[in-house]
C-alpha cells in the first residue's frame, strides 16, 4: 500500500508541478501522462520524499484553503525564500504562516522552531507566542522568540 496526497486543478497542473519542483529542494517532477492533444493530465511529483498528484481535471472542484501544504523550515532564510517565490506571480499572501500560490493551492511555510515556543511549560510564553503569531502573515522568527522570551 501507499498513500499519494492528490490536487485536482482546473488546467495549470504542469505548470504547478514545475513551481513545485524548482522551489523546493530535493523534489522532482517523476512522470507526466498526458492527453491526446499533448497537454498534461495527471503529473506526479516528489517533493522533498512526498508522494504529491496534480490532475488536470477541469473547473468542477477547485482548490480551497481546507487542504495545504506544510513546510518545515530551518530559518528565517528558508521562510523567506519559499514565501516569496510561491507568493509571486499572483500567489497571496494569507494569515499566520499560510499563503496560496498562483495556482491556488495553499500553504502553510513554517519553522521548526515555532512548535517548540508553543508547546511550552509557561501557558504565559504560549499565549504570547500565539498572541503574536495571529498578528503575522509571513511568520517572523525573531518576532515569535521576543514575544516568548517578553512574556512572564
Amino acid at each position: 500500500m501507499s498513500i499519494n496526497t492528490f490536487f485536482w486543478y482546473d488546467s495549470d497542473a504542469e505548470a504547478a508541478a514545475e513551481l513545485y519542483a524548482r522551489v523546493l529542494p530535493n523534489s522532482r517532477i517523476v512522470d507526466i501522462t498526458r492527453q491526446g492533444d499533448g497537454s498534461a493530465f495527471i503529473v506526479t511529483l516528489d517533493l522533498d520524499g512526498q508522494a504529491v498528484t496534480l490532475m488536470n481535471g477541469g473547473p468542477d472542484h477547485p482548490l480551497t484553503d481546507a487542504a495545504s501544504l506544510q513546510v518545515i523550515v530551518d530559518d528565517q532564510a528558508e521562510v523567506d525564500r519559499l514565501w516569496d517565490e510561491l507568493t509571486a506571480n499572483g500567489g497571496k499572501p494569507g494569515p499566520c504562516g499560510w499563503l496560496t500560490d498562483p495556482y491556488g493551492l495553499s500553504w502553510q511555510i513554517v519553522p521548526k522552531r515555532l512548535p517548540e515556543l508553543l508547546n511550552g511549560d509557561n501557558p504565559a510564553k504560549t499565549i504570547a507566542v500565539g498572541t503574536k503569531l495571529r498578528t503575522m502573515s509571513k511568520l517572523d522568527i525573531d518576532a515569535l522568540e521576543a514575544a516568548y522570551n517578553e512574556a512572564g
